[in-house]
């Protein structure tokens, strides 16, 4: 695990399952309709219960750059904000859409006023953003919303599921915020 404080906010990296965290809000990298079929959103659904896309799909369509909050169900978060990284279920996406869906989470959890939010991959698994391009503009952003904002949220959670996401959150955390624990 690597836990750095930015400003007043701890970003901390670290290997588990995001349904697992005890964050006050955990971020679903969504496609514009709320349909939680895989990845992701496919497991958010599979152990928080059906609930969670229910209420989702009941806002869209969100468009990228947007993001929306529901209730997370069984999970030990309280929400779960879903913000689209594609248009239509398992497209392919972009660096760019990736940082207008890390801006608009860390915008909703702003306005959710939490103290935690923890963020997966947005974009690498069907949308197919290179894991280093996914894991330096989400870290980018992360900044530049710390630098103009400040807390909340307090910490920043990047929950990698495999050892190749771990590695590239840690060296863009530590290539943007440096590495002092």
């Amino acid at each position: 695990m690597l836990a750095v404080k930015y400003g007043q906010v701890m970003v901390v990296v670290k290997m588990s399952d995001i349904t697992e965290e005890e964050e006050d809000a955990i971020v679903n990298p969504a496609n514009s309709y709320m349909i939680m079929g895989g990845g992701v959103a496919g497991a958010i659904r599979r152990r928080g219960g059906r609930s969670i896309e229910e209420e989702a799909t009941s806002k869209a369509p969100v468009d990228i750059g947007d993001a929306v909050a529901t209730s997370a169900g069984k999970l030990k978060a309280k929400y779960v904000i879903h913000a689209p990284t594609m248009r239509e279920p398992a497209s392919p996406t972009d660096e760019v859409n990736v940082r207008l869906a890390t801006r608009a989470a860390l915008k909703v959890a702003r306005q959710l006023n939490v103290n935690s939010v923890a963020f997966p991959g947005m974009g690498t698994g069907v949308g197919g953003v290179p894991l280093a391009v996914a894991a330096n503009a989400m870290v980018d952003e992360i900044k530049k919303f710390i630098d103009a904002n400040g807390p909340p949220p307090y910490k920043v959670v990047l929950v990698a599921i495999e050892e190749d996401l771990y590695n590239a959150f840690a060296s863009a955390v530590s290539a943007y915020m440096g590495s002092q624990p």
